[in-house]
Parts: structure tokens; sequence; C-alpha cells
């Protein structure tokens, strides 16, 4: 009796051993899943601030274009004096 008792013991912790298993692999793919929908959301972000960057960029040259030109202009155009 002591032996068939140990027996269905043995089972019943393999058993519950086996559900601690799968509980961790199921943990482990929503882990998974989470840090590659993380990845792809830092990869686009990042993307996103690249093109600001350069547009930011593209308009400070521009606007570095314009002020150099309109300082080339002083004597003749002043912007915003008015002669009245």
């Amino acid at each position: 009796m002591e032996k068939d008792h140990l027996e269905i013991l043995l089972g019943d912790i393999q058993g519950k051993f086996e559900l601690v298993l799968e509980g961790h692999e199921s943990l482990r793919k929503d882990i998974r899943e989470a840090r590659d929908e993380s990845n792809q959301k830092h990869e686009h972000t990042a993307f996103l601030i690249n093109t600001l960057n350069k547009k930011i960029d593209a308009v400070a040259t521009d606007l570095s274009d314009h002020r150099a030109d309109t300082e080339g202009h002083k004597k003749t155009y002043r912007v915003g004096d008015r002669e009245d």
C-alpha cells in the first residue's frame, strides 16, 4: 500500500510539474512577442525621429541661406522698416 501511495503522489507531482513547465513556456512566448513588438515600435520611432531631424536640418539650411541673402540687401531693403 505504501508503494501505491508513493506512485500516486509521484504521478500527482509530475502532473503539477508539467503544468508549471507549460506555464513557463507560455510566459516565454508572451515575453518574446512583447519584446518583438517593442523592438518594432522602437525601430519605427527611430525612423520617424531620423526623418524629422533631416527635415529640421533642411529648414535650418534654408533659413540660414535666406538670412544670408536678406543681410546682403541691408542697404537697399530692410524687413519691417517703414518710411512714411
